[in-house]
This record gives C-alpha cells, sequence and structure tokens, in this order.
C-alpha cells in the first residue's frame, strides 16, 4: 500500500483512508455491528491501510467510540486517527473542550490529524446548530486556529487539517499563520469540482488532498443501475433532480422499504445531471470490464493517478468490501484510460461546475 505525506506534518497516510461515518450505527447509514468494525479495522491495519476518518458529528459521536473500540490497545500506535470539530463548536474557549470529548469517546490520548469540519459562515453554520447567539455571533477562523494550534502545542493533536474549505477560504486559514497541512474534500469521477482552482492552491501551499465521497455513496459502485433505484439519503446532491429525496416518491415506487423515512432529503432545489451522470457510470462499467476489473475499482484507481491526491476516503461495510477496495490501490491504470475518463466525466463536470458543495444550490454554495 503506497502512503504519502500529510502537508508538511511527517505524518504519511496510506492512498486509502477508511470513511468510519457509518461506524456504530445511524440513521443515514443503518445499522453496523461493532464485530464487523473491528474485523474491518483489523483486517486494513493488516493489509496496509492505516488511515481512519471519523468526526464528532458522526452518528451523535458513537462513530469515534466505535473506532476507538476496535483500535483498543497495541492496535492504536499503527493508526491515523482523524476527526472534525463542527464550525459551531468553535467559539473561543471551546475547541479544546470538544477535542477532549473526541478523545474520550475515541479513548485515545492524542488525535493524528484535527480538522475544522466546514468554513465558519451562515449558512454552513446552520446544518450545525439553531443557536440564535451563535449565528449572531459566529466564531471566527483566527480564532479557531489558534485554540488549534494551541492542542498541537500540548500534544493533544499532530496535525492540523480542514474539511470543506475552498481557495478563497483556505487563504483565511493560512493567513492565520498556523500550519495546516490537509483539507478534506469531495473527488471522484462524477464530483471533480476541486480540479480547476483549489487543487492548485494546494498543490503551491503544500497542503495535502484526501479526497472523500471516492465512490459517491455507492454510485461508482456499481450498485445503482439508474436514479430511480437511489435511496433518497444518497440521492440528495446535485447531481439528482431535486425531488428524488422526497421520501413519499421513494415510498410510493418501493412500497414497503424499510428504512423510509419523511420528508425530502434534497435542499438544492436543482434539476441535477442525472442523464450525464449515469452515462459516465454506464461509460466506467464499460471500461471496467475491457480491463477486467470492477467499477469501484477502476473509480478509485482514476483518483489515485492524480497527481494531487494523498488519499481517497472510501467506506469499507465488511472485509470483503476492504479487500477490493484495497486490491484497487495496487491498479495501475494507463494515461490513456485516465484521459478516457476524464472526457467520459466532463459533461458532469460542465454541468456541476467548479463549486464543490455538491447538497446547496450554486448561489448559495458553503465553500468558496
Amino acid at each position: 500500500m503506497k502512503q504519502n505525506p500529510l502537508g508538511k506534518s511527517g505524518i504519511n497516510v496510506s492512498a486509502m483512508t477508511i470513511g468510519c461515518w457509518p461506524f456504530g450505527g445511524g440513521t443515514y447509514w443503518g445499522a453496523q455491528a461493532q464485530a464487523d468494525v473491528d474485523r474491518v479495522v483489523h483486517a486494513a491495519l493488516d493489509l496496509g491501510v492505516n488511515a481512519f476518518d471519523t468526526a464528532e458529528m458522526y452518528n451523535g459521536g458513537a462513530s469515534e467510540t466505535s473506532l476507538g473500540l476496535a483500535l483498543k490497545g497495541s492496535r492504536r500506535d499503527k493508526a491515523v486517527v482523524i476527526s472534525k470539530i463542527s464550525p459551531s463548536n468553535c467559539a473561543e474557549g471551546n475547541v479544546r473542550k470538544h477535542c477532549v470529548a473526541s478523545l474520550q469517546r475515541l479513548g485515545m490520548d492524542y488525535l493524528d490529524v484535527y480538522m475544522l469540519h466546514w468554513p465558519i459562515n451562515k449558512l454552513a453554520l446552520e446544518h450545525f446548530t439553531k443557536d440564535s447567539a451563535t449565528l449572531a455571533a459566529p466564531p471566527t477562523i483566527q480564532s479557531a486556529y489558534a485554540q488549534l494550534a494551541e492542542l498541537q502545542r500540548e500534544g493533544l493533536v499532530r496535525s492540523i487539517g480542514m474539511s470543506n474549505f475552498g481557495a478563497g477560504q483556505m487563504a483565511e486559514v493560512v493567513a492565520t499563520g498556523v500550519r495546516v497541512d490537509v483539507n478534506e474534500m469531495p473527488f471522484n469521477v462524477v464530483s471533480r469540482a476541486i480540479e480547476p482552482v483549489i487543487a492548485p492552491y494546494c498543490l503551491k501551499h503544500d497542503i495535502a488532498i484526501i479526497g472523500s465521497m471516492g465512490l459517491q455513496q455507492g454510485l461508482l459502485a456499481g450498485i445503482y443501475e439508474d436514479a430511480d433505484s437511489v435511496p433518497p439519503p444518497q440521492a440528495h446532491s446535485r447531481h439528482f433532480a431535486h425531488w428524488r429525496g422526497d421520501w413519499a416518491q421513494w415510498v410510493a415506487r418501493h412500497p414497503g422499504y424499510p428504512n423510509a423515512g419523511t420528508g425530502n432529503e434534497t435542499r438544492h432545489g436543482e434539476n441535477g445531471c442525472e442523464a450525464e451522470t449515469f452515462a459516465t457510470v454506464s461509460g466506467l462499467r464499460d471500461i471496467a470490464r475491457r480491463l477486467n476489473i470492477t467499477i469501484a475499482q477502476l473509480s478509485i484507481a482514476w483518483i489515485l493517478k492524480k497527481p494531487f491526491m494523498a488519499s481517497t476516503l472510501v467506506g469499507s461495510r465488511n472485509t470483503d468490501e476492504l479487500r477490493q477496495n484495497i486490491d484497487a490501490c495496487a491498479i495501475e491504470i494507463s494515461d490513456e484510460i485516465v484521459a478516457e475518463i476524464d472526457a467520459l466525466s466532463q459533461p458532469v463536470l460542465d454541468a456541476l461546475g467548479a463549486n464543490p458543495d455538491y447538497y446547496e444550490a450554486n448561489e448559495k454554495s458553503r465553500i468558496f
């Protein structure tokens, strides 16, 4: 398993990072048995994957607890543990409290990487809190990163990062003088918005990129034949028509679905680009068949060919999925195949543009 450096931190991460959002179980991803988490985490370490990504908000903290149980004992020192603090929790004096709470859930005495989960702006904050005082007087980037730097000096955090920050927002962080080693951003074959501006900025400033949503929540694993087969929680990005997140319409098309929720999961209000997205998936399936690999493996191999990617974040619910994903990290696709996939997915990039906030309308992007 290839490893790449995280900025100037001295930390190397495997080319694949385990996405731990499902750990602990929750309404978004459904139940997740701890025994399966243990098996995935232990097998990942044995097979050369050392990076694990969680957050205080994932399943109300249960993700951190579950990951900590799986890494308990001698396995901790083999892992690079990444967690994130919500922007609403970054008021003066608050960051340390939330870091310590994450460490307690994890059962650890330090984090390898601690990230600000989203930029601090009104729209981003509204997804994390309804507190009128916080919304009226938000934390500042200067204060948030000064507190993170203090945690680093105390030894509670080895490296400082950010997640979902655009070039302008990264510039604000760089201006604080605090060294930031990594930005975690959505990136995959149908989510390429970071390519024009964000990736070049990161390369220039020695900020590593960990790509999230490597398989676009299952879409690029080839498990959905068309938009009608994608459940609402996985269909509320701008790739899909805004009505796809409506549970009532989903249940009408899929009577008896066991995890039915209520209301509409979608916020963006746009028409999506479903034809372009599923044409890309169909084309990927054809290329994968030619190469005698799975569409998921092709999608991961394409990501890791990009020179600005340190690691791609992929979820693995069981060890069979894990081994297939790890195998993909060793697949070397040719430059010609990369160019073919770039051309295949260009209509999606053209339709969605250079806005990496895939869940809000373009004019309401939280990332800039």
